[in-house]
């Protein structure tokens, strides 16, 4: 409504501006002010139907594209007058002075055009403060927020910095949940209603980003691409992107890996409690689980399921997918150790 405002007013003001200057206009005693308020009317016409179709431009493409036009100003001016300093015509060096400042404005805004997504006149999320004091960004990736463990950890207090969802994460939570499989919906709003907890939480800051690289399609190498862009972090449970951000040098945080650090430490020979629930893939293996999640498989514990049993821990496994406790009941480790 606002924009529509100042377009009108834009004209009205075009419009007013030219049946003035038509006035001051006097060929033969004829009166131009309603055709320069005509002129006036086109010209504002046509500038809105420019602005229009200059939407797509952004503000870092618009500010890296300036700063190409000034550095090349500059180039072309240090140039000429050095070429001034060698005897030539005066018309030698305008005509040089004119070729060096269109060839040099040229390459300065294509190549700060070219690496716009490096190029940041316009930080988002920066504000003045005291150098020894620095607010760390840290992205927010799609299956992290879906997965919801982040609202409790943000409630600790643990992390501190600018949370931020960029728009292209946020459209995919919301292309999932509409999706037409019941799962992938109950998941995505379950997404969103996570991030509407995490925005509600006066403790910390979420910001939505809306920069987007168009000539990426996938939205985690989008995601990696903002971090470089932004000197953030990023934050997620997604394997495969973890490795991809540690191979290119981007700090992640990992919910799963943070878990993992959590979960208490067990050493053999120490003796747990846990309840048997069902069979393991070996012969007569019972198989229960910590309050952490982490899996026990007992020896001999088949005829055990259904019960609380307490075991003797033997070896602590860590594979990709966690952590796996191996025991036998203390009284099968006795009979061992005879």
């Amino acid at each position: 409504m606002t924009l529509i405002f100042i377009r009108i007013f834009f004209v009205v003001l075009s419009v007013i501006i030219g049946f003035q200057i038509g006035s001051f206009v006097q060929v033969g005693g004829a009166d131009f002010s309603v055709l320069g308020a005509l002129i006036g009317f086109l010209i504002a016409a046509l500038i809105i139907i420019l602005e229009f179709t200059m939407r797509k431009v952004s503000v870092r493409g618009l500010s890296s594209a300036v700063f190409g036009l000034l550095f090349g100003l500059i180039m072309a001016k240090l140039v000429s007058d050095t070429l001034a300093l060698i005897s030539l015509d005066k018309n030698m060096v305008y005509s040089l002075r004119v070729v060096l400042t269109l060839i040099f404005c040229y390459l300065g805004m294509i190549m700060a055009m070219r690496g716009r997504d490096e190029f940041n006149i316009i930080v988002p999320y920066v504000k003045f403060s005291r150098q020894d004091q620095k607010d760390e960004m840290i992205l927010l990736d799609t299956s992290v927020i879906i997965d919801g463990r982040i609202a409790d950890i943000c409630k600790t207090g643990f992390l501190d910095g600018k949370f931020i969802v960029p728009r292209f994460v946020l459209k995919e939570l919301q292309q999932i949940a509409d999706s037409a499989d019941s799962l992938k919906r109950e998941r995505g709003r379950r997404g969103l209603d996570i991030l509407g907890k995490l925005q509600k939480n006066t403790n910390i800051d979420v910001k939505i980003h809306n920069d987007d690289f168009p000539d990426i399609k996938e939205v985690d190498l989008k995601l990696v691409k903002l971090a470089k862009v932004l000197s953030a972090k990023i934050f997620t449970n997604d394997y495969n992107l973890n490795k991809v951000s540690e191979i290119q040098g981007i700090r992640v945080l990992n919910v799963n890996e943070l878990a993992n650090a959590l979960r208490p430490v067990v050493l053999p020979g120490e003796i747990i409690e846990t309840r048997l629930i069902k069979e393991g893939k070996e012969y007569n293996q019972g198989v229960g689980y910590l309050e952490d999640g982490t899996m026990i498989v007992v020896d001999n514990g088949r005829r055990l399921i259904g019960q609380n049993v307490n075991l003797v821990v033997g070896s602590v496994l860590q594979t990709a997918a966690g952590r796996m406790i191996f025991g036998k009941l203390p009284d099968d480790n006795k009979r061992n150790n005879k």
